[in-house]
This record gives C-alpha cells, structure tokens and sequence, in this order.
C-alpha cells in the first residue's frame, strides 16, 4: 500500500512534468520557464540562507495557527457536541460567523494586533477554527445515544466518556478537517504574506513576481507546495496510527 502511494505520487509528478514541459514550449520559456530551467533555480536557491528563512518563517507561521485553532477548536467542539443546552447557545452565532469570509477581517486583524506575525497567525488560524470547530461537534452529536446510556450504566466518569468514546469517534473527522484546511491555510499564508512583511514566501513569490523572475516565482510556488503537502502527508499519516481501528 505505501510503495503503491509512493508510485502514485511520482507518476504523477512525471505527467505534471512533461504537461508543464509541453506548455512552457507553446507559450515561450520567458512567460513559462521550463522545468529544468526552475529546478536549476531550486538547487541554487536551497544553497542560499535566505531561501531558508523564508521557509522557516512561513511554516512557523503556518504551524502556529493550526496549533491554535486545533487547541481551541477541538475542546470547544467537544464541549459543544455533548452538551446540547451550550450548544443552542452558542450555535447561532457559530451559522452566523461561519460563512463570513475571514480574509475581509485582515484590516481589522491588522489594526488589532499589528502587522507582526501574531496579526497573520490569527487570520489563518480563523480560517481552519471554524472548520474543526463544525466537524467535531457534529461527530461528537452523530455518537448513538445508547452507547452513552451503556456507559453511564457501566459506571463510567466523564473523562472516561471523553477519553474512551467521544475523541475516538471525532479524531477521524478532525483529521479530514486538517487536511482540507491545509490547502485554505497555504493560500492564506501566501496572501498575508505578501502584505507588510519582511520574510516569508509569500514575500519571495511576489518580489520575484514583480521583478519578472518567473523562474524564482515557480522556486517560490514549489516550495509553498512543498510545506502545504507535508503537512496534508503528516496529518494523513497521524490519521492512520491514530485511527488504526478504522481498517480492522
């Protein structure tokens, strides 16, 4: 199963290399530059320390947020889906913040907490919150009410509830909700990045842009990708040990 995923992946990036090749030749290697052309930048960029800070800076950035809405998100949904009297408190004001598209609050953010990082890891971090936020207390809400009689039965506390019942059946869903929110995250990022900022690759992708280095903008894009796919590939992995129940 691993080698299959792993031959997926590389026939996969061969069919993206030769589609990428073909369209840099119809369309001139000044506007798109070819492969070879952006990996040759890539080697050089990975010898430069500054390539590197970029880096650091925008998975810092990005770690950091998906820390806070996961600490945040997850017991806040917990709470909410096993206890249904908070949760009709607090639901209308979830429905109605929801659909609210959180990069207009970037102004607001801005002002509130200044043009730093913590500005740009709480705009992500809104982000990816509502998500985990909904996806965990609706799993916790779909657990059969039998199942919670029995226990009770059985003598079990609250944290044996939440410890034994609740997390398994919501982990599944929190982990689907990380993975979909990781591509949000990095398109985010890129935007918040290119904003009041000295490093980060948001930074090096628009600067390379106005310059007209395409070749240094794909180095750019690639390694935003690249940070974007560890992250969907760790939380998938997680997944797997995690839930290793679901495939018995």
């Amino acid at each position: 199963m691993k080698n299959s995923r792993w031959l997926d992946y590389a026939l996969t990036i061969i069919v993206l290399t030769i589609l990428w090749y073909g369209a840099s030749l119809l369309l001139g290697s000044q506007l798109l530059p070819d492969p070879l052309s952006v990996l040759g930048r890539l080697l050089h960029a990975v010898r430069e320390e500054i390539f590197w800070e970029h880096t650091a800076v925008s998975a810092w950035r990005l770690a950091a947020a998906l820390a806070i809405a996961f600490m945040t998100a997850v017991p806040f949904g917990l709470v909410l889906g096993s206890n249904e009297r908070l949760d009709r408190i607090f639901a209308p004001l979830i429905y109605l913040s929801y659909p609210i598209p959180k990069i207009v609050l970037l102004p607001i953010i801005l002002m509130l907490f200044g043009l730093g990082d913590l500005g740009k890891i709480i705009l992500i971090s809104l982000i990816i919150f509502f998500q985990l936020l909904i996806t965990t207390r609706d799993a916790v809400r779909s657990l059969d009410r039998e199942v919670v009689y029995a226990l009770q039965s059985l003598g079990a506390n609250r944290w044996h509830f939440y410890r034994h019942v609740v997390w398994p059946v919501a982990l599944p869903g929190i982990f689907t909700s990380l993975r979909i929110s990781t591509g949000t995250a990095v398109a985010v990022l890129f935007f918040v990045e290119s904003i009041s900022t000295s490093r980060g690759l948001g930074l090096y992708l628009i600067d390379a842009w106005g310059r007209a280095d395409y070749t240094t903008m794909f180095v750019g894009i690639i390694a935003l990708s690249a940070i974007g796919i560890v992250l969907y590939e760790a939380f998938d992995v997680m997944e797997r040990r995690l839930c290793a129940w679901k495939n018995l």
